[in-house]
């Protein structure tokens, strides 16, 4: 109904009254007295403006619809009123907690980077370290809905930040690898360009022997890079090939041998079903880097034990053990990182790039395998690979 008529009628009915009771012979100041008391009341019994409850509806209609247009987005997003929480998707409620809605969005961020950035109303975007673990890198931003809600969205740079990390520290170490034997190639070639040197016989051989070792070095170095790399290409292609774990290793180890001259390295198995799904010829890399590292690092005269057995699960179990000097037990977590090396002077002696394991790992993740390694100081090491059956 509309408000304007019913003042009309009421204002209509009200001077009526009050000239009816003059024609009555009520005293004419009494009678405009009633009328202006009866006038207040119809002012202060007006009803409120019809603006204001759909100013309400329209308000949490925004809300609502802001709710759940970011229900379904992957990245945290969280909508406030001020600074209190008016809404948060699944993401966000994962993130910052289940408990976040209602709250003040500084309570619930917690860090002062973060709570600087609320506490501004100007739209923008900040990097923050720590905001939920220790080495976690996220980008928030915000931004200005309407003249009532802010938008904040939460993005999680941690991992591009590890991937870039990585790639930085690889360059850097494989340059180092590299210039090492590359600096140590050159020296000796300036060297025997004189004519003092050049002329010795026996200098020269010793040079040029020098030469030889450091350009293989040099060359086993790049074969791994490139290994690596496609190793890496190829992660998360699963094997769908049905192979033979055991023919695999009893071939590798049996070629090891035939190089060698003697049989070192000892293969039995006493599993009955060695088939899973694999790529023969990463596996027959997995194996070789292991008994390599073996006959690197083992003791010389003692032998190599590769075996396959089966767990009661049912997964196939590749084993490698050496006798040698072991592995202190502060690197044994960092033996799969490329380059690491307990022994730098004595891999290098050996003709070790620090890739083999790195390379092992992630073969064996390829292959959904686990891989664990187990050393004692003094009595040896051995790497066991479990694989799941196919």
């Amino acid at each position: 109904m509309n408000e304007e008529p019913m003042k009309r009628e009421s204002l209509i009915i009200a001077i009526v009254a009050a000239a009816a009771m003059i024609v009555a012979g009520v005293d004419a100041w009494l009678a405009v007295a009633i009328l202006l008391i009866w006038l207040a009341t119809l002012w202060l019994a007006r009803p409120a403006p019809m603006f204001e409850p759909q100013d309400r509806r329209r308000r949490d209609l925004t809300t609502d619809m802001v709710s759940k247009m970011i229900q379904p987005l992957e990245s945290p997003i969280v909508v406030m009123r001020g600074e209190r929480v008016e809404a948060a998707n699944a993401a966000a409620r994962d993130v910052l907690g289940q408990h976040i809605i209602g709250q003040d969005a500084r309570v619930a961020l917690r860090h002062p980077d973060a709570i600087a950035l609320v506490a501004d109303d100007v739209d923008r975007s900040v990097n923050i370290k720590g905001l939920t673990t220790a080495k976690s890198l996220w980008k928030l931003s915000i931004f200005q809905l309407d003249d009532r809600l802010r938008l904040l969205e939460m993005a999680d740079l941690t991992a591009q930040a590890d991937i870039s990390r990585a790639h930085t520290d690889f360059v850097a170490n494989a340059s180092h690898e590299l210039r090492t034997p590359l600096a140590s190639i050159m020296g000796y070639i300036e060297t025997l360009g004189s004519p003092k040197a050049g002329g010795d016989v026996a200098t020269r051989t010793k040079f040029l022997d020098t030469m030889g070792r450091e350009a293989r070095r040099m060359n086993s170095l790049v074969e791994d890079l490139m290994s690596l790399s496609r190793v890496e290409a190829e992660k998360h292609d699963t094997p769908q090939d049905e192979v033979d774990l055991a023919a695999i290793a009893d071939h590798a180890a049996r070629d090891v041998n035939a190089v060698h001259g003697r049989d070192r390295v000892h293969f039995s198995k006493t599993a009955k079903n060695t088939m899973i799904k694999g790529d023969r010829g990463q596996l027959d890399q997995v194996i070789r880097n292991l008994i390599d590292n073996g006959m690197k690092y083992g003791a010389a005269d003692k032998p190599i034990a590769v075996t396959v057995t089966q767990s009661q699960r049912g997964s196939l179990q590749l084993s490698v053990a050496d006798e040698g000097p072991g592995i202190a037990a502060e690197h044994i977590p960092l033996l799969t990182r490329r380059f690491y090396r307990t022994d730098p002077g004595r891999s290098r002696a050996s003709g070790g790039t620090g890739l083999g394991l790195a390379i092992v790992k992630h073969i064996v993740e390829r292959h959904k395998g686990q891989m664990d390694i187990k050393s004692v100081v003094g009595t040896g090491t051995t790497v066991e690979i479990s694989f799941p059956p196919s």
